[in-house]
């Protein structure tokens, strides 16, 4: 619907007949957008021809995800597998976008625990393809960078350095996946996952973690330091990631972090939380309901109180899945609640204000949902008041 003010020419649409999940309460009604911002909202139905019922299914604000290697799969399909990386990207958009997700952070990799790996040899030409596709307007998601930070990675200072002028880049994040810690603490598990993505024999993994424990004597220290400098200096969101003692988040709040991605262990997330930082976790270990390497489980923390976000992670539609699995299943979490954590939360902890809530003013980033006691659906996406999915 088209209204004239004057000389200005606004676009409206009214969405009604909604179950309407604020970032405080549900309530039966309607929503207004106007030029792709929210306009209005109030209880009850519209009678006007043009509003559009979505037949009490939820209108949810759209997920923000700040957390995502989905990309890297699209990337490589298969093991040695190129695909272009336009098409990769416009592939893995579709994706996010259709399971609700209308702000995403592109969790890029500075660096592996293996040299030569797709990770590092496509790095420069995944963002080339992501910057590409965002000017030529491929894309229905908001995408942007969040750079994750190998730090026994011998080459991180000048990878980093190469994105010190890209405007996408809006996160950074700390990582080491040095054996026996953090992520890792299980050698067992760490064996499994390692021998079984590389195909290495049992003597060439000890020899591969002899390398990567050298790998940390020698740069971790000094590349924590330069990548906590370089996220200061340029006003960027920080996480740590897979911390698994208090130590570990002492350590992440004198750094300034404001997320804790993944910890490891109760401790962890627990001196996380009450030290004000938003605790991340995966939607599929949500899903799953455990870790896939031994660690903490996120549904544990979430009914020890400890759990913030919500992460997609490997699996983008599990971040509604999870959410929804929340107010489903966890005692005190109610349906707003559960919603913040791929919302309104994420959206804070990164200092995005516009969005995450269906609030006036905030962007019509919206979702609606159907929700059965087994699995929930997206029947539609909105972006910026624009349907997209």
């Amino acid at each position: 619907m088209l209204l004239t003010t004057g000389a200005k020419l606004m676009s409206e649409q009214i969405l009604t007949n909604a179950r309407i999940v604020t970032a405080d309460e549900v309530f039966q009604g309607t929503l207004c957008i106007r030029d792709g911002k929210i306009h209005d909202m109030s209880a009850g139905n519209s009678t006007l021809p043009s509003a559009i019922s979505m037949e009490r299914d939820y209108l949810m604000p759209g997920l923000v995800e700040l957390h995502t290697d989905n990309l890297d799969k699209h990337m490589t399909p298969r093991p040695k597998t190129n695909w272009p990386a336009i098409a990769a990207v416009v592939a893995h958009d579709n994706q996010v976008a259709s399971a609700g997700i209308t702000t995403v952070f592109d969790a890029i990799a500075i660096g592996d625990v293996s040299e030569g790996s797709a990770r590092i040899t496509r790095l420069q030409e995944s963002v080339k393809g992501l910057k590409q596709a965002k000017h030529d307007n491929l894309l229905k998601a908001d995408h942007l960078l969040h750079l994750r930070c190998e730090v026994s990675y011998s080459e991180m200072i000048p990878a980093l350095e190469a994105f010190d002028q890209n405007p996408l880049v809006k996160m950074l994040s700390i990582m080491d996946h040095t054996p026996g810690q953090r992520q890792f603490v299980s050698m067992d598990a760490y064996y499994t996952y390692y021998q079984g993505k590389f195909g290495l024999s049992n003597s060439e993994m000890e020899d591969f973690i002899a390398n990567r424990r050298e790998d940390q004597k020698r740069f971790s220290s000094t590349h924590r330091k330069f990548a906590v400098s370089f996220a200061r200096d340029r006003k960027l969101a920080l996480a740590s990631h897979d911390d698994a003692t208090r130590e570990h988040v002492t350590e992440a709040v004198l750094d300034g972090m404001t997320v804790a991605e993944f910890p490891t262990t109760l401790e962890a997330a627990k001196a996380s939380h009450e030290a004000g930082l938003g605790v991340m976790m995966g939607g599929p270990n949500l899903v799953r309901g455990g870790s896939h390497s031994g660690n903490i489980a996120a549904g544990k923390l979430a009914k020890s109180g400890y759990l913030d976000i919500i992460s997609s992670d490997y699996v983008p539609h599990s971040a509604l899945h999870g959410a929804m699995l929340l107010f489903d299943d966890v005692d005190g979490y109610d349906l707003p609640k559960a919603i913040r954590t791929v919302s309104k939360t994420p959206a804070e902890c990164v200092g995005l204000t516009d969005r995450g809530e269906i609030a006036i003013d905030k962007r019509a980033d919206l979702i609606r949902v159907h929700h059965s006691p087994h699995h929930p659906v997206i029947r539609s996406v909105w972006r910026e008041g624009q349907r997209v999915s």
